[in-house]
């Protein structure tokens, strides 16, 4: 068995499909009309129409939540935050933070306020503090990741 899609509800199609193509950079794999399906596996569904398909009063779905966030990684972070910040409609959780980890995230809502997270990729990180004059041994201790992870970064920058 493996997983096939993250499925999310949300109250209007078309807006919530235009916001994860344009601020997330997703590209729509099949649109089934009450049901989207992105390439990469992320997919959304109008929150009435999978009421009536699972047989649940529509009025038991809350499409606000703080239990979940979708998470997506972006190599080049920096780009991405002056993109997200053309957008005057998107409303953050928070601004971009640095974790003790040294990966930069930003988090923000979509329509129906799911959380996003955006973060840096791991190896832009390592690749990062090798830059800034870390050992990869000093990296290795930041980051928590094994020596093998920096070196397959830095021989994948090479190529």
């Amino acid at each position: 068995m493996k997983l096939s899609a993250t499925v999310i509800l949300v109250s209007d199609i078309t807006k919530s499909t235009e916001f994860y193509k344009r601020v997330l950079f997703q590209r729509v794999l099949f649109n089934f009309g009450q049901n989207i399906a992105f390439e990469g596996g992320l997919a959304l569904h109008l929150s009435d129409h999978f009421a009536t398909l699972c047989n649940i009063d529509k009025n038991a779905i809350s499409l606000t939540s703080h239990d979940f966030e979708l998470y997506f990684e972006q190599k080049d972070f920096d780009s991405f935050i002056n993109h997200l910040k053309s957008f005057n409609d998107v409303l953050l959780v928070h601004d971009v933070v640095e974790h003790a980890w040294g990966q930069r995230v930003i988090r923000f809502y979509d329509p129906d306020h799911h959380i996003i997270e955006v973060g840096e990729c791991m190896e832009t990180v390592v690749l990062r503090f090798i830059d800034q004059g870390m050992s990869m041994e000093e990296t290795s201790i930041r980051t928590q990741h094994p020596i093998t992870f920096i070196q397959n970064a830095l021989l994948a920058r090479k190529k």
